[in-house]
């Protein structure tokens, strides 16, 4: 039987991917492969996995149900990691429709498709850290209110928790919901800092730090986040409670300026900052509580931003040819 990906030559969906096949898994990967990012490297990721015997790989897009249904009806999927959505909140403030899209008819979508799926194990799912909005108190607990989202991309994370939870109380199937924390890592998203700072230092352009530097981020290495993943996967809710939510994150807030500092030390080289306001739809802080996922998948980030930033830094190198 095959787990299947969404989001597949997406940041953590190739890595998740990768990560399964290496344990021998069959996987079936999807992604519509937008230019929301470069398409580029979304072939590169899609490259890697490719030649894997092990590996089939579908281009579409998960909110068109008609597709989807008819493209897996007879995939042998047990399993499924649904990482595919519209990502980033500023986009978000001129897009949208893409949310709509995406994050709600394309969840939908899914959760149709795993209700009509014979015998699945587990069905998980990313939400974000996003959904806390500006709750003030730290570190973010599964427990708090995550009623007031800040951003369009928050509220429509939260509608898929719930859209979650209602088909896991009507049709039984097992879910577990994923709260990501700034994810980063080698092959990651070209909106995201780590890679938005050192592009700008290796062009020499100026870094823009927003609300002046302040900013403090839960950043969480890839390679934690697949193993959190993957824990949870092999770990699905029992029947008297089909659906769970946990925050997946590093359990530690860094200031966006160590992270600058990093890159700087990494990189060789000096930024040139430009300080900005707060963006619409930012938050001051994200800082995650780990103790659920702790306590029943153990659960436990290993890898500090001086460890995995060089990493993203030499890989950018590579991916660059600099």
């Amino acid at each position: 039987m095959a787990v299947l990906v969404t989001g597949v030559a997406g940041f953590i969906g190739f890595h998740v991917a990768r990560t399964l096949l290496a344990r021998g898994e069959e996987v079936v990967g999807i992604d519509n492969l937008n230019d929301y990012y470069s398409v580029a490297l979304k072939e590169s990721r899609l490259a890697e996995l490719r030649p894997h015997n092990r590996f089939s790989f579908h281009k579409l897009d998960f909110s068109d149900d008609v597709t989807l249904m008819e493209t897996l009806r007879d995939a042998g999927i047990d399993r499924i990691v649904h990482l595919g959505a519209q990502p980033g909140v500023r986009y978000s403030i001129e897009h949208p429709m893409a949310y709509a899209k995406a994050n709600l008819v394309g969840h939908l979508s899914m959760l149709e498709l795993a209700r009509h799926t014979p015998g699945l194990k587990h069905f998980v799912y990313a939400s974000s850290s996003s959904v806390y909005g500006g709750n003030a108190k730290q570190p973010f607990a599964e427990t708090d209110p995550v009623e007031h989202p800040v951003s369009l991309y928050a509220a429509t994370k939260r509608a898929d928790e719930l859209m979650s939870v209602s088909y896991a109380h009507l049709y039984g199937f097992p879910q577990t919901g994923l709260r990501f924390f700034t994810v980063y890592g080698p092959s990651g998203r070209p909106d995201m800092a780590v890679w938005l700072f050192t592009e700008a230092l290796f062009q020499n352009k100026p870094i823009k730090l927003f609300d002046d530097g302040r900013l403090l981020r839960d950043f969480t290495y890839v390679d934690d986040i697949v193993a959190g993943v993957l824990a949870v996967l092999d770990g699905p809710p029992n029947g008297e409670r089909p659906h769970r939510l946990y925050n997946i994150g590093n359990n530690k807030p860094e200031p966006v300026t160590k992270l600058l500092e990093i890159i700087e030390q990494a990189a060789g080289r000096k930024a040139s900052v430009i300080s900005e306001p707060m963006q619409p739809g930012d938050v001051p802080a994200t800082y995650a509580d780990i103790d659920a996922i702790r306590r029943d998948h153990g659960f436990e980030p290993t890898t500090p931003l001086e460890v995995g930033v060089p990493r993203f830094v030499d890989w950018y190198r590579r991916w660059r040819g600099l």
